[in-house]
């Protein structure tokens, strides 16, 4: 959803996927390139090198983690962020001093605010703006389930295990 969001306001996205799944075409939910880690013949940072025509990085949204979280902030460009807005990887990711020092990179958390206090009226009209694009017809949510609460079991391992059905949803 993120890509759609970017794509609508002009920002090229790189999806990094572990495999390619035929049910989800990545290019048409926003993708401008998509990296197959599972089908990658250079290093990650070659790869986006080649893509961003050696230009690097501006940003980085990481819900994932792992080793190829360290593997992508060497190659943000002067300057650029990464916000780590997941953990699904038990793994870390490994720097050096100079990655983050000689570059000039920002790595932060993304933390849902709203969940300790409501939206502050400053933040109104961006939340309107998704909620627009969320109603717009060619907007995509990928809906792989929606369970009552007594088949939480089956929706967890299904996020877990079976990404590519896409979002589990509860019925309440």
């Amino acid at each position: 959803m993120v890509m759609q969001f970017a794509q609508r306001r002009g920002i090229n996205v790189i999806a990094l996927v572990r495999r390619s799944h035929q049910s989800f075409d990545l290019k048409t939910l926003g993708a401008a390139a998509i990296l197959d880690l599972s089908d990658l013949k250079a290093s990650i940072r070659e790869a986006v090198m080649d893509i961003t025509g050696g230009a690097g990085l501006n940003g980085i949204i990481d819900n994932v983690g792992g080793p190829v979280s360290g593997e992508l902030i060497r190659t943000l460009a002067l300057g650029g962020q990464m916000v780590i807005n997941g953990g699904m990887s038990a793994e870390r990711f490994e720097l050096h001093n100079f990655d983050v020092l000689l570059s000039g990179v920002e790595i932060r958390a993304n933390i849902y605010r709203y969940f300790f206090s409501p939206p502050a009226e400053a933040d109104r009209p961006v939340l309107r703006e998704i909620i627009d694009i969320f109603g717009q017809s060619g907007f995509h949510v990928p809906v792989g389930g929606l369970h009552a609460l007594t088949e939480f079991k089956l929706a967890v391992a299904n996020s877990l295990d079976r990404a590519d059905l896409g979002k589990q949803i509860f019925r309440i």
